[in-house]
């Protein structure tokens, strides 16, 4: 609370006569970055929409990585069930079940919490040298192939290449 209150410019007292408790900030703040992820106007083509949300989904955990955790215990508030109304909203023309929608949904939400997860670690800084040891001995082949040089070389469309696989697999 004491560091909101520093960002606000207010006293730590004051906050709380507009949340009772650290939870409830939280929630509050889950809220307003939901609100950040909604799509002005959805696009027709239900995988368009999906790309969109995702993306801008993505985004907004890219900016306030924080938020990856934090949304894990907050209530969802009005911002996070328009979110969830759009993406139900985006996939109504398919023939989905009700049951597959949130499914896909869950799956597509995995994938984006995931990747600004490993986006979020990528710039902690790692000590590698245990890895390296272990390496040299000779005992994992494969991983001094893929990691042998001491950095790992993902593409930097493996965010949209990941989620058309995920669309794709939809239309089995």
């Amino acid at each position: 609370m004491r560091r909101v209150a520093q960002e606000l410019n207010v006293g730590t007292m004051s906050l709380y006569y507009y949340v009772k408790t650290k939870d409830d900030l939280v929630a509050v703040m889950d809220d307003a970055l939901m609100g950040e992820a909604l799509l002005p106007s959805i696009p027709k083509d239900w995988r368009r929409a999906i790309t969109e949300i995702a993306t801008r989904t993505r985004d907004l955990f890219l900016r306030h990585p924080w938020a990856l955790v934090s949304m894990l215990s907050a209530p969802p508030g009005l911002n996070a069930m328009r979110h969830m109304e759009q993406c139900l909203e985006a996939l109504a023309g398919t023939s989905m079940t009700t049951k597959q929608k949130l499914t896909f949904l869950a799956m597509v939400d995995d994938f984006v919490f995931g990747y600004a997860l490993r986006e979020a670690a990528s710039d902690a800084a790692v000590d590698l040298e245990f890895a390296k040891t272990q390496m040299a001995t000779g005992a994992f082949p494969r991983l001094a192939e893929a990691f042998g040089d001491g950095s790992v070389h993902l593409g930097k469309d493996r965010f949209k290449i990941g989620l058309r696989v995920l669309l794709e697999a939809e239309r089995e």
